[in-house]
């Protein structure tokens, strides 16, 4: 795992980029500390800083093909690479290393951008292809790595992160106060939309490629969800089970050890019983436990740790601890927050790299493929309350969807009908499922001035994508798309992934994002995800007797930490700061007289609802985010 970043000039003199080159690959020294490297022909410059994994001597990049006239930087791994190779070896291919990354560039000869349907694993990478004067740019299928770019006075620049962007003088520090409407929606940006403007993600499963005839973006993956397999359980369970085996066999392969995560849950746990079943080394696992017992589920960590014989890791996270790192965590992110849950993994991610590891197996991408969020049994019950508006009792239900949110829990049923948008009308919105959250995260909008309401205003639901089939698609399938789409790449894969593990150079793997067990699962039947209420269903039953029963059975729990007690139990001088009434006024996106009301309710021990706490997060990362990347032109560090 690594941080790539360069350009390309259409015209123009390139001297400034070169010299620009080897500060911003410094830029992105926590992403690859063990070696950089710098590549500048003619028009095109490549920049790597390297996080050694694979081939720990000889894998050294850029890497050029034989002739020198194809040049690779790839932030990433390729699990497969090792048929691949041999594949390349037998039809004539020479290879100068034993790395993964050069296996990418000779099926690019073969067959240029195509060769990613080859692929197993998670990339971005860019390849400069000197004799047809192209820059290709590529990003793996699920977003698992980031990649970044912008075009200006005929060039365009990429990186890993965004921070490498803004060394160059050429690139503005603005905030797309359009980027902040939707993460004030949907905890994400979309498409290619992101906080800065001007600057452009490489959305998941596409390729771009730019020469002087301009820019080309090609979306060459997506999930589809239309149900297609008609198997019995015990095939499908077989299958799956077989899948997800060879998915983990395949990311342990490294030439450094590997870890596991291991939070106390179903996904975690059952990485954690395949590593073992697939290695005969000893099984190394990293937990973080919590000092409020709210959050904390430190009992069903070491039960797994007892139940599977692991070398087990942990600490424990307190409120104070996250205020403490807040900062580091939004340098990282690049862009606000409406949780803290990234800050404990930020700090997890720092004790694997202490502990001697940098590649950690973890369970995201299980909820979003298998059916196991809270969203998804939301949905089923707000259609089931739907279907029988008259009824008394269905919409009881909804009070034990969210035991942690007593500000649901208490309202009457007729505020939970209106909240849950559980009227027979509603069944036709095309994004049913998710519209009480997007509406219930909206709400923090109302701490915005006119002015930045006013310009990020018209980016709402109309401009998600969606398949042309997805109206034939069953309510799951209609959920589970909008969730794999939106919020696991935005979010989970981004902020509570790559960005805080690779903060302290440590690589996060996640079998369940294997490209194949996501096809595999994608065309399952609702009721093997979901069996009535209970969901992962077909995981849950082809993994019994792998981990312990209590773990099986027990419901989802979300993964959540302490919120607006980790800036107000103590004084934190740059919280004071950020939210002091003059300074809001002078960076112009909240309302002082707003801020001042919740922040004072906060910091009085007042209770503080879900709503008010997101609202507290993202006012703090929002101020952080401006500090940092718009008013300090060095950066944070």
């Amino acid at each position: 795992m690594c941080g790539i970043a360069g350009y390309f000039v259409t015209h123009g003199d390139p001297t400034l980029d070169r010299s620009i080159l080897p500060r911003m690959v410094s830029r992105l020294h926590h992403r690859g500390p063990d070696r950089r490297g710098t590549f500048a022909e003619g028009p095109a410059g490549l920049a790597h800083a390297r996080l050694s994994i694979i081939d720990l001597v000889g894998g050294t990049q850029p890497i050029s093909n034989e002739d020198e006239s194809v040049w690779i930087v790839c932030n990433g791994e390729i699990f497969n690479y090792r048929e691949l190779r041999e594949e390349l070896l037998q039809r004539g291919h020479r290879m100068a290393t034993s790395s993964d990354t050069e296996v990418i560039l000779h099926l690019y000869e073969e067959d240029g951008p195509d060769c990613i349907h080859q692929l197993n694993g998670q990339w971005a990478f860019a390849i400069w292809d000197r004799r047809k004067r192209r820059l290709l740019l590529a990003r793996d299928r699920l977003g698992v790595r980031p990649l970044f770019y912008t075009i200006t006075d005929g060039r365009l620049l990429f990186a890993s992160e965004v921070k490498a962007l803004l060394c160059h003088p050429y690139v503005p520090r603005r905030m797309n106060l359009k980027g902040l409407d939707q993460i004030f929606t949907y905890w994400c940006t979309l498409g290619s939309q992101t906080l800065f403007e001007g600057i452009s993600e490489l959305p998941p499963g596409c390729w771009l490629t730019f020469q002087e005839g301009g820019l080309h973006l090609q979306k060459y993956w997506s999930p589809n969800f239309a149900v297609s397999n008609e198997q019995s359980r015990e095939e499908n369970g077989e299958r799956l089970l077989q899948l997800l085996t060879d998915a983990v066999r395949l990311q342990l392969r490294s030439d450094v050890p590997v870890g596991a995560y291991l939070s106390g849950g179903l996904d975690s746990t059952v990485t954690t019983a395949l590593i073992k079943n697939c290695s005969d080394a000893p099984v190394r696992t990293f937990s973080i436990g919590f000092a409020d017992s709210e959050y904390d589920e430190t009992a069903y960590q070491e039960e797994a740790v007892r139940f599977l014989g692991t070398e087990h890791f942990s600490m424990q996270c307190t409120a104070q601890d996250i205020g403490r790192v807040f900062p580091d965590v939004i340098w990282h992110t690049e862009k606000p927050i409406l949780r803290t849950a990234p800050a404990p993994l930020f700090m997890l991610s720092k004790l694997v790299r202490q502990s001697g590891h940098r590649v950690v197996l973890s369970g995201e991408g299980s909820d979003e493929v298998l059916g196991g969020y809270d969203i998804f049994k939301e949905t089923k019950i707000r259609r089931f309350c739907a279907a029988r508006p008259e009824s008394r009792f269905r919409p009881r239900l909804l009070r034990k969807l969210y035991p942690y949110m007593p500000e649901v829990q208490s309202q009457p049923i007729s505020y939970l009908r209106r909240f849950f948008h559980s009227e027979p009308h509603d069944l036709e919105d095309p994004f049913f499922s998710h519209c009480p959250r997007w509406k219930s995260t909206a709400w923090l909008k109302l701490f915005l001035t006119k002015d930045a309401t006013d310009r990020g205003t018209g980016h709402g639901s109309s401009v998600i994508d969606l398949p042309e089939d997805y109206s034939s698609w069953n309510w799951l399938a209609k959920a589970q798309y909008l969730e794999s789409t939106m919020l696991l790449p935005g979010y989970i894969l981004s902020s509570q992934g790559d960005r805080v593990a690779m903060a302290h150079g440590v690589e996060g793997r996640f079998p369940f994002l294997d490209y194949r067990v996501v096809e595999f699962a994608a065309a399952l039947p609702a009721h093997l995800k979901m069996h009535v209420l209970n969901e992962k269903y077909l995981l849950k039953w082809c993994t019994k007797g792998m981990i312990p029963p209590s773990i099986s059975r027990r419901s989802k729990q979300p993964y959540r930490a302490p919120e607006s007690d980790s800036f107000f139990a103590t004084r934190l001088d740059y919280v004071e700061e950020l939210l002091r009434p003059q300074r809001l006024l002078e960076d112009g996106v909240f309302r002082p007289e707003a801020v001042e009301k919740l922040v004072e309710k906060a910091r009085n021990g007042g209770v503080l609802g879900t709503r008010d706490n997101m609202a507290v997060v993202g006012i703090i990362s929002t101020q952080l985010w401006i500090d940092q990347f718009v008013r300090n032109s060095s950066g944070a560090n």
